[in-house]
């Protein structure tokens, strides 16, 4: 049984890009070059239904980047697309990320009115100085504007994105942001730690003020204990929803699910009969539209190894708070649950993970402390 089939669309410009961020993106303000990118965009999605092979889609993300950028015209012609080129369920999740500022936000009327059904909107902060230091070109007002607005047009299905570990915030400050984000009554929040990422401008000159690890481990404490007050159940690390709102695109990457990619940078992963295989499009956008305009290209596909396999596996089925089964390992990897016990056994020593005795695996709270020693147990020898 083939694994459930998402498809990324990235659209990889900014307005401007901010110092934290290691994505594929490229500051443009307003001079993208966005039809010619879009008519890239709609090539390489009618190539990749090929890949699909008939197979149905769960969920669209159209992430970036800024992809609200685009306007709903060209967004509208990219979904159009889709939904000609694959089978798609009827209740599929369509996912757009947004940013709040007034020349980011785009028109959320007519996003809805395309065929999107899913905001996810990046605050970041409620903190006037935080959002400067993350180099954010939108305002405090700027976020509440953008939800109403969403909400407005249609969208009852709304995230936001939180980030905590920011450089001078103290625990008072990180649970403030989570509170007024909830006030704002979205069904779903991420929130998650700044992190200095290589190839960053943070990771080349860290800002002063910076928690922590201990101060960084009371935020998290605090934070979701307020999130659980709050009515957000935690469903993986950075991942909190109410009434069961769940991303069921972000589900499928966490429980090892297909996905296929179209735009600059983006990674597909396909499972058939022959194996696990991952590929990648070109990174720069100039060459990935060449690349499409001269005639289309076949990526590189990297067929993984049963050790790669169950080290991607893991490092993603570990991140989610209510573990995952032996049967989903086998059906996903094609890998043995004997060789899965194996593995895990010097974990299980060291009281990272343990077993619910009925095939579940439950990643400990010393296990959830030291996500990154235990992930790094599946490594490939």
């Amino acid at each position: 049984m083939q694994p459930p089939l998402s498809l990324y669309v990235h659209l990889p410009w900014c307005v401007q890009k901010c110092p934290y961020c290691d994505f594929n993106s490229y500051s443009a303000g307003n001079t993208a070059p966005r039809d010619r990118y879009l008519n890239a965009l709609l090539a390489d999605v009618e190539a990749e239904a090929g890949r699909a092979a008939g197979r149905e889609l769960i969920s669209v993300f159209l992430g970036g980047g800024t992809p609200s950028l685009f306007s709903p015209g060209q967004i509208s012609s990219l979904l159009d697309k889709i939904d000609h080129c694959f089978a798609t369920a009827a209740d599929i999740e369509i996912t757009m990320e947004a940013n709040p500022g007034t020349v980011e936000c785009g028109d959320p009327v007519g996003y809805r009115a395309a065929g999107v059904n899913r905001l996810s909107v990046g605050a970041q902060s409620f903190s006037p100085e935080s959002l400067k230091v993350l180099g954010r070109i939108h305002g405090v007002d700027d976020i509440a504007r953008a939800v109403t607005k969403a909400r407005a047009a249609g969208f009852d299905d709304i995230n936001i994105d939180i980030m905590y570990g920011l450089p001078g915030q103290s625990v008072a400050a990180a649970v403030s942001d989570i509170e007024q984000g909830a006030r704002l009554e979205p069904n779903h929040l991420s929130w998650y730690q700044l992190t200095l990422e290589p190839n960053t401008v943070f990771h080349a000159r860290p800002p002063a003020g910076l928690p922590d690890d201990d101060l960084s481990y009371e935020i998290q404490n605090r934070g979701q204990e307020r999130l659980e007050a709050l009515g957000f159940d935690q469903y993986e690390v950075s991942a909190y929803a109410r009434d069961g709102r769940r991303s069921v695109h972000n589900l499928n990457y966490w429980q090892f699910g297909d996905y296929l990619a179209a735009g600059a940078g983006a990674h597909g992963k396909v499972s058939d009969e022959s194996g696990v295989r991952r590929y990648v499009k070109p990174a720069n956008p100039k060459q990935y539209m060449e690349s499409l305009e001269n005639s289309y290209f076949e990526p590189d596909i990297n067929v993984l190894t049963a050790a790669e396999r169950l080290f991607e596996f893991m490092l993603n089925a570990l991140r989610l708070t209510e573990g995952f089964h032996e049967s989903l390992f086998e059906q996903r990897t094609g890998l043995t649950v004997g060789l899965l016990r194996d593995r895990m056994e010097p974990a299980v020593r060291k009281g990272l993970i343990a077993s619910s005795g009925d095939g579940i695996w439950l990643v400990t709270p010393l296990g959830r402390r030291f996500l990154n020693d235990l992930q790094a147990e599946f490594l490939p020898k």
